[in-house]
């Protein structure tokens, strides 16, 4: 028995004999099956040519990302709290050494993903650090291997300790969901937010989709969503999914001409 992972969204499945005859992620009309056809791996498999890069991105802030690049791409933030450290998003590579190295900067109390997409292995990342996992219940249906583990939390905005505070967004998914982290920026405020609202290469704008790869924009009622939902929240900065995908000043700023440029671009 296998805990089989999917090569193109970095997805690890409940165990089974065989691989799982498809990827339903992949499947779904934003993201894609490879042009290859389906193809699986296993952690084991995937640590004989892959390793994880540990780096700080803030201070308190450590990003967590595979190298050579694999599946997505996203990289990790551990966000080190006095009450506890919270991993935001998964990647799917769990080595070792990254276990480690985690542990030496205190662990993880517990884990809170963006979407599905960044899912990943988190089922062995929170075995192996005892660490609760935190999904909005929209999303429940995308979950593709099952744990007690899972609090599936409810409603538009769902308390941690320490002030951390997370936000249902919606938009690239029903329950795609941001963090904020009111100590973040020296008392400032920052946001991650995964690709929820993803930062683009002018680091003066952020931009929202319903599907990144094929190319799906979201309407004026999603970005208003959004919008509505982050208002709340004073944040100086956002980290997005990828290593210096970050809006690191003036950021809450940015999201708003960000909205207007869309909305003006689709013509409204």
């Amino acid at each position: 028995m296998e805990n089989f992972i999917c090569v193109q969204c970095g997805t690890q499945f409940s165990e089974t004999v065989e691989a799982p005859p498809s990827c339903p992620i992949c499947e779904d009309e934003r993201q894609f099956v490879r042009h290859e056809g389906q193809e699986w791996t296993t952690l084991k498999r995937l640590a004989t040519d892959h390793h994880n890069r540990l780096e700080e991105e803030a201070p308190r802030l450590l990003g967590i990302g595979t190298e050579p690049e694999f599946a997505i791409g996203q990289r990790a933030l551990l966000l080190q709290s006095p009450e506890g450290n919270l991993l935001w998003d998964c990647i799917t590579l769990l080595d070792d050494d990254t276990i480690a190295e985690v542990n030496s900067c205190g662990g993880i109390r517990a884990i809170a993903i963006s979407h599905p997409h960044f899912y990943s292995s988190m089922i062995e990342w929170g075995e192996r650090f005892d660490a609760e996992i935190f999904l909005h219940v929209a999303d429940r249906e995308w979950v593709m291997r099952k744990s007690s583990r899972i609090q599936f939390w409810e409603g538009t905005a769902f308390s941690l300790w320490d002030d951390l505070m997370l936000a249902d967004c919606g938009g690239h998914f029903e329950g795609g969901t941001v963090l904020h982290w009111p100590a973040g920026a020296n008392g400032k405020g920052a946001l991650f937010t995964g690709d929820i609202i993803t930062v683009v290469q002018d680091r003066r704008y952020v931009s929202f989709m319903r599907s990144y790869p094929n190319l799906i924009p979201l309407g004026p009622a999603a970005i208003q969503r959004i919008l509505k939902r982050i208002e709340p929240f004073s944040f100086e900065q956002i980290y997005g999914a990828w290593w210096k995908a970050n809006v690191l000043s003036d950021a809450k700023a940015a999201v708003r001409r960000s909205e207007e440029r869309y909305l003006h671009a689709i013509g409204t």
